[in-house]
């Protein structure tokens, strides 16, 4: 199962180094033990929230797998490390995710309609999301049908001060707003 995971520099977690590739354990319990990552990108943003200091990454989650249902957490046996995201890869997974499980409980860090980016990123989700934030900042925007049960529209931008401005409102298809 394809799924996400946040370490500290070095991929270390919880004073376990991990590996490229493969790794291996004994046990798989959510809320005990095992190899912790998640289905959705931004539940990793739970256990790792500072952007800046983790690193995430595409994994693979396999042998015996436990869930707890608190979010998309999972413990597996088996963690194969695939591939480092990069800050806009994430958000991009994070999006793919929301577009395949339009349905799915929101994540804490999505907005509804309107977001300004907070800890280097704004995701919104909506009929018409809108977000800004600061120079070097993601924003995530999914856009729903009109009765909200999928996603029609994805767009991903950074703040770069050339197409597209600090604190200035944007909409789904990157253009700007008047006002939120």
């Amino acid at each position: 199962m394809i799924a996400y995971k946040g370490f500290e520099q070095g991929l270390i977690c919880r004073e376990y180094q991990f590996h490229m590739g493969l790794n291996v354990t004994d046990k798989a319990n959510c809320a005990q033990n095992g190899f912790h990552c998640a289905e959705n990108p931004l539940d990793c943003l739970s256990y790792y929230p500072n952007m800046e200091q983790s690193v995430y990454y595409l994994v693979i989650a396999g042998g015996d797998v436990d869930e707890d249902n608190c979010d998309s957490k999972i413990s597996c046996t088996e963690l194969t490390i695939v591939k480092q995201l990069s800050k806009p890869d994430f958000f991009l997974h994070a999006l793919a995710y929301m577009v395949d499980h339009p349905s799915r409980q929101w994540n804490l860090h999505v907005h509804s309609n309107f977001a300004e980016a907070n800890s280097g990123f704004a995701v919104v989700r909506g009929i018409d999301p809108v977000a800004k934030g600061g120079l070097g900042a993601i924003l995530a925007f999914a856009k729903e049908s009109a009765d909200g049960r999928n996603i029609i529209q994805v767009a991903l931008a950074q703040v770069d001060g050339k197409k597209v401005m600090p604190d200035i409102w944007y909409g789904v298809d990157l253009k700007q707003r008047e006002a939120a």
